[in-house]
Parts: structure tokens; C-alpha cells; sequence
């Protein structure tokens, strides 16, 4: 579909707007830097658990996730 990015393999809704597609990517990279960079911006511990639905996940995990989806989006946009 013209405009659009395919997200996943065909189950229920798996396409967005070619402009929400870059956005998720710019959010996603955003906070990739903001779980992975230093200084006083950085997200805490607790920040990072909340992002990850509550879960004792690492912040290395999350960070990994976002950097991982962003460049899916990144390819699926170029």
C-alpha cells in the first residue's frame, strides 16, 4: 500500500503511515540514547522498568529492543 510500512507477517492490523513509521523510529532512537547515554538526562532504573510494562527487565535488554526495532523501521522506511 502506497504511503504505508508493513510491520509484521500478515496478522490483523500490520501497516502504519510512512510519517508515523518515522516517527516511531525517531522516538525509539531517542530513547535508545536516553537508556544508553550518560549524564543527567539519562532515564533511571525505574524509568527503564516502567517503559518495560513493569517487568524486571534489564535496561540493557530494553536498550537492545529499541535499537533493534528502530533499525527494522529505519529498513522498512528507506
Amino acid at each position: 500500500m502506497p504511503g504505508s510500512t508493513t510491520l509484521g507477517p500478515g496478522h490483523g492490523v500490520d501497516a502504519i503511515e510512512h510519517l508515523d513509521a518515522l516517527r516511531m523510529m525517531s522516538l525509539m532512537k531517542e530513547l535508545h540514547g536516553l537508556l544508553t547515554g550518560p549524564g543527567p538526562d539519562r532515564i533511571t532504573d525505574a524509568q527503564a522498568a516502567a517503559l518495560g510494562g513493569g517487568e524486571a527487565r534489564s535496561r540493557e535488554e530494553l536498550a537492545a529492543w529499541l535499537e533493534r526495532v528502530a533499525r527494522d523501521l529505519e529498513k522498512a522506511t528507506a
